[in-house]
């Protein structure tokens, strides 16, 4: 059983969900909304999570062992480790020990909300003319 499964679920309620995930060309950002998705882009802003995020999410079967993650860095164990904190507390990744190991996925919903929110809407061939 994981250990994260005390830590709050960073999701919003049902009406902010919506306002969460309309894009922002269409409606401002509530305060609540803007809170919760500046934490998932600062945990992107480091190349680092990023690429970690980017492995966990091609890994094959859709999950990757914190020992699959080690290699491709130049930096201790220790330090990925804390990359892998941030991804989970800013609700991008969850995570599971299994014996000794450590497996991650990443959480589609919140892909979907930074997706959502930069969304740009079809523009008429009109328009662009």
């Amino acid at each position: 059983m994981s250990k994260q499964a005390g830590l709050p679920v960073l999701g919003l309620g049902q009406d902010d969900d919506a306002a969460c995930c309309a894009p922002m060309t269409r409606e401002p950002l509530g305060e609540e909304a803007a809170a919760e998705l500046s934490r998932m882009f600062k945990a992107l802003s480091d190349p680092i999570r990023l690429r970690l995020l980017s492995l966990i999410a091609s890994h094959e079967g859709g999950e990757a062992c914190v020992c699959d993650l080690i290699g491709p860095f130049d930096v201790s164990q220790p330090t990925i480790s804390h990359h892998l904190k941030v991804l989970r507390e800013a609700g991008l990744v969850d995570s599971e020990r299994r014996g000794t190991w450590v497996y991650y996925w990443v959480l589609p919903e919140a892909l979907a909300k930074l997706s959502a929110l930069l969304e740009i809407p079809a523009v008429p061939a009109k328009a662009l003319a």
